[in-house]
């Protein structure tokens, strides 16, 4: 559904409908593990214009940009390129038709120089095969010149802020020539004068003749830049705004970004909330950062949203020992202690479920047994390892999470990815952990598995657990939480309890 606004903000309105369009998505949908990341979905990019994707966390953003990218193949629609039709396209097809993605991972090597990671793979060789080092760096320097970068081609990458790698980034996608750049949050971690300047650059490679699509969560980007601004809202385009056709009216694209049927949200009964558990003080993640204060209570599930690159996660593993803390203090049950590493944390009865369960959640080739038991082996340990007990142990927990497999003996890799969030659930509730830190506790699990999650968090809760959360999911915030917290920029920008629980009240403090 494509609707312009009726309120109008001049910002040099252009003649866009009389540019081609250079790319386009009909009909989009894209779907893992059987569920829909996109759904239908159109979208149109044309010549010298800055069209920018806004949305939730998994909204589809990065689900739509991976496809024009070729990472992602439809599971139906089509992909117009310069007027070529396509079903899929790969990254190496996408390269030769001229799409370039700078995305927000850090794909540079930290050790070589700003133009050896510019150049990589296309150094220019001498005729004895050698790299030519002084023909590297003079064509480095032209193209940090060219987007006005404060950084020079024989700067080492690990001396250089995220902003310094930023343009890194950028040059290397320039060294292709690119008719269509795709953006992903470059700015997330500039400050205000840095993120201006690489606005500015990104409007001249606009003017230059390059197509961008560019994805922000910030509203004052969007609208310094946007030629036009399409809204996903879980896998479907809500809106599209053209600034020549109305203008861009941001807080109509804020009330786009909300609105869902109340059928998505999970209901659960809410527990008496006890003394506190955890406190934290001033907790600085770097010398630069902000400093984050927060309580935690006993039977209180503790909502953290915010947009992705806030900071949530990192406060999380600064607090759990995983990262080195700059500064600030932590309390259990009113005594000060002392995490520098995760073993202090699960000493003190505090564990962390993290987002990546198959990395470092489970151990994969290895049974269910084994890893629901690891944690807490003096359990069942004298001069040998009793396994008859360790097994019984194993099925017990399998049997309070409600986990789906034949065995204990079946090795993790084979479960699906809702079970395998249980068996990590399960090795924590076997150590009696008493802090749960949930960092994106359902992502990637089906609706029903979620459900059942959420169910074992209450009962969790019930039982005189405490609960962080960590979440890009709206309703799961909303459902599960007695309270939120929003951080921005490493800060906690508001917190939310009771009716002030909202998705219009959360993404507003997020942007």
């Amino acid at each position: 559904m494509y609707t312009a606004s009726l309120f109008t903000v001049f910002y040099g309105v252009s003649d866009m409908d009389n540019r081609k369009t250079v790319a386009e998505l009909k009909n989009i949908t894209v779907a893992f593990s059987g569920i829909n990341a996109l759904t239908d979905v159109n979208f149109s990019l044309r010549e010298k214009e800055i069209h920018c994707l806004c949305g939730e966390n998994g909204a589809g953003k990065s689900t739509l940009i991976k496809t024009l990218a070729g990472v992602n193949k439809p599971e139906k629609g089509e992909i117009i390129i310069d007027g070529n039709k396509y079903d899929t396209l790969t990254p190496s097809l996408a390269h030769k038709l001229g799409i370039h993605t700078i995305y927000q991972e850090n794909l540079l090597i930290p050790d070589m120089s700003v133009a050896e990671n510019i150049f990589v793979g296309q150094e220019k060789l001498g005729k004895n095969r050698l790299i030519n080092y002084k023909q590297l760096y003079d064509d480095a320097a032209k193209i940090l010149d060219r987007i006005d970068a404060p950084i020079g081609p024989r700067d080492t990458v690990r001396d250089l802020s995220a902003g310094g790698q930023q343009y890194v980034k950028i040059a290397r996608a320039l060294v292709f020539e690119p008719s269509i750049l795709i953006m992903d949050e470059p700015t997330t971690m500039f400050n205000s004068v840095d993120a201006g300047k690489l606005l500015e650059m990104v409007k001249k490679l606009r003017d230059s003749g390059i197509s961008i699509i560019y994805i922000s969560h910030k509203m004052e980007e969007i609208n310094a830049i946007a030629d036009r601004v399409t809204v996903l809202r879980d896998g479907y385009v809500v809106n599209c705004y053209d600034r020549s056709e109305g203008g861009i009216e941001l807080s109509k694209i804020t009330t786009d970004m909300v609105g869902r049927s109340v059928d998505l949200f999970y209901k659960r009964d809410r527990v008496d909330i006890g003394e506190t558990v955890l406190d934290v003080k001033d907790l600085k993640i770097g010398k630069d950062s902000n400093a984050v204060s927060f309580s935690l209570h006993r039977g209180e599930i503790l909502g953290f949203a915010g947009m992705v690159g806030s900071g949530r996660t990192e406060i999380m593993e600064s607090l759990y020992g995983y990262k080195k803390k700059y500064s600030g203090k932590v309390s259990i049950h009113g005594k000060e202690i002392s995490i520098k590493s995760p073993s202090d944390a699960l000493s003190n009865g505090m564990c962390f479920i993290t987002e990546d369960r198959q990395r470092t959640g489970v151990i994969l080739d290895m049974p269910i047994t084994p890893n629901v038991t690891l944690p807490a082996l003096d359990k069942i340990k004298g001069t040998f390892l009793k396994l008859g007990e360790e097994k019984k142990a194993a099925m017990d927990m399998v049997s309070k999470v409600n986990l789906k497999a034949l065995n204990a003996e079946n090795d993790v890799r084979y479960l699906s990815g809702g079970n395998q969030q249980k068996v990590v659930i399960s090795k924590w509730l076997y150590k009696d952990s008493e802090i749960f830190i949930f960092d994106e506790p359902t992502r990637g699990i089906d609706v029903n598995t979620k459900a059942e999650i959420y169910s074992l968090m209450v009962d969790m809760v019930r039982d005189g657990k405490a609960i962080i959360m960590v979440s890009s999911d709206m309703p799961e915030l909303i459902s599960i939480s007695d309270r939120v917290l929003v951080i921005k920029e490493g800060a906690v920008a508001a917190e939310l309890s009771g009716d002030e629980i909202t998705e219009e009240n959360i993404i507003v403090k997020t942007l």
